[in-house]
């Protein structure tokens, strides 16, 4: 059982590094082709479709879509996301931040859920948990900004991408940093 425990915490530091990564590689990305409508909408809808692959193999290596239901919900409200942003691009920007705002909720409250389950297995899912709250606070900022004035871009959602990547990072050292400890007690 404690070697069970122990390749899956070792599981979860690489997929929380892989996501931390791949959020950060986004997030200059985005900056780099914000000008870039082209560049820019495919970064727009690899960003929610990235979540639902990351999700799906999460699930399946920590026993399977059904022993994992807010995973597997996640994977589908994210893969919808990923159609609903194509959808969204051919309307305004406006619709494109508050298709982001509505995932970043539904996505946030998901991760929030996973992170509490998570949390008696493996602890060190405190920043998961955070990262979930401030997801979803985020959604509903997105969403005040999509009925602004001001035309969004991909610049208004990369905070929240820089902030996924920034919790992800930290939770990939904290479980790094509670086997070595572990390792040698």
């Amino acid at each position: 059982m404690q070697k069970q425990l122990s390749s899956q915490s070792a599981w979860l530091r690489s997929y929380y590094l892989g996501r931390a990564i791949f959020s950060i590689a986004w997030v200059a990305a985005a900056v780099l082709f914000s000008g870039q409508p082209g560049p820019a909408a495919f970064l727009l809808v690899i960003y929610p479709a990235w979540d639902a692959i990351a999700n799906l193999a999460d699930a399946r290596v920590n026993g399977g879509l059904i022993a994992n239901p807010s995973q597997t919900l996640n994977v589908g409200v994210s893969a919808i996301t990923a159609l609903a942003v194509i959808a969204a691009i051919g309307h305004s920007a406006y619709a494109v931040l508050a298709v982001f705002g509505v995932w970043a909720i539904l996505a946030g409250v998901l991760q929030l859920y996973t992170g509490a389950r998570r949390w008696r297995q493996y602890g060190a899912q405190w920043a998961m948990i955070l990262s979930g709250a401030q997801s979803a606070l985020a959604g509903g900022y997105m969403i005040s900004r999509s009925i602004g004035t001001v035309a969004p871009t991909i610049l208004d959602i990369a905070p929240y991408a820089g902030f996924g990547a920034f919790y992800f990072l930290l939770s990939a050292i904290w479980l790094a940093a509670m086997a070595y400890r572990n390792a040698h007690a």
